[in-house]
């Protein structure tokens, strides 16, 4: 990539919101840091130190985000969650259920190197029970059932759709309670296209949705985790949509999950979000976070 002479011209004294707006929403992550890599070159300073000096606030955060390289991006969000005053469980949720096992290796790698820590120590040391247990096995993703073939055909296993579908009806239901356990390691030891299949033969033979009787059957964070694994086998677009929307019709903008999901996803797939976002709630994306507020 050329750069241009302007795109390293940002010290102190010359830096306007709008120009860094245009500048950076513009180039892909890739090209972000090859800027900032020249602006070192040309001033002998970082770039992220001399932007956070002259901003703040929550466009502060929007642009330390886009200038940081996504699984490093990841790994951040994910030690700030487990780190801070108690343990924002949401984002665990989100990034653990909704990313690819190649990702989620390189985010361990990455979290070691950058933050100090083993992530599955510092989640096991901060959460507890079945939804420690789910965390961990979404975490773990060398098993060799699972290696590589968590989002391809390859991962399903045409002996076991019907199976799953079966002891997961039977663990929902006539006991004292649910068999977390069975959904547990169903949830987080299958492909996603083993999932849908499992999910739709569960249909088939409960005549219900997986997600009504997981609802129906835990509550809290385990649940929240359980539906976002199913969610995100049958479309992880679709997800992120509901999620985005959910950000914005709170009582207030939840900025940092809406400014999270608009970071991590922007090189993945915000169009295919986009694209469920309208044809799940009528309105288009742009036009909703635009009455979100100025943000």
């Amino acid at each position: 990539m050329a750069l241009s002479p302007k795109d390293t011209t940002l010290h102190r004294g010359s830096t306007y919101e709008d120009t860094i707006l245009m500048l950076l929403t513009s180039r892909s992550n890739s090209q972000r840091q090859e800027i900032k890599a020249e602006y070192k070159k040309a001033h002998g300073k970082d770039l992220v130190s001399a932007l956070k000096s002259e901003l703040g606030g929550l466009f502060e955060t929007l642009v330390v985000a886009l200038m940081t390289p996504p699984i490093s991006y990841d790994a951040s969000q994910l030690h700030k969650a487990l780190k801070g005053v108690g343990t924002d469980d949401d984002v665990l949720i989100e990034i653990l259920a909704s990313r690819t096992c190649s990702q989620i290796k390189d985010i361990v790698k990455v979290y070691k190197k950058e933050c100090g820590g083993k992530l599955e120590k510092d989640i096991t040391g901060d959460t507890s029970g079945h939804f420690q247990k789910l965390l961990i096995m979404l975490l773990q993703v060398n098993e060799e059932r699972r290696r590589d073939k968590r989002d391809t055909d390859e991962g399903v296993e045409e002996d076991r759709i019907e199976k799953d579908a079966k002891e997961l009806i039977a663990a929902g239901k006539g006991k004292v309670g649910t068999d977390e356990d069975t959904f547990i390691n169903i949830l987080g030891n299958r492909s996603h296209e083993h999932l849908r299949l499992v999910f739709d033969a569960y249909k088939k033979v409960s005549g219900n949705d997986i997600e009504d009787s997981i609802e129906g059957a835990t509550t809290g964070n385990l649940e929240n985790l359980m539906l976002a694994v199913v969610k995100c086998a049958k479309s992880v677009p679709a997800y992120f949509a509901e999620s985005l929307y959910r950000s914005m019709r709170r009582a207030g903008t939840d900025d940092q999950t809406l400014m999270r999901i608009m970071v991590s996803r922007g090189e993945t797939d915000m169009l295919d979000i986009r694209a469920c976002f309208k044809k799940m709630y009528g309105a288009s994306l742009y036009t909703t976070i635009q009455s979100s507020g100025d943000f």
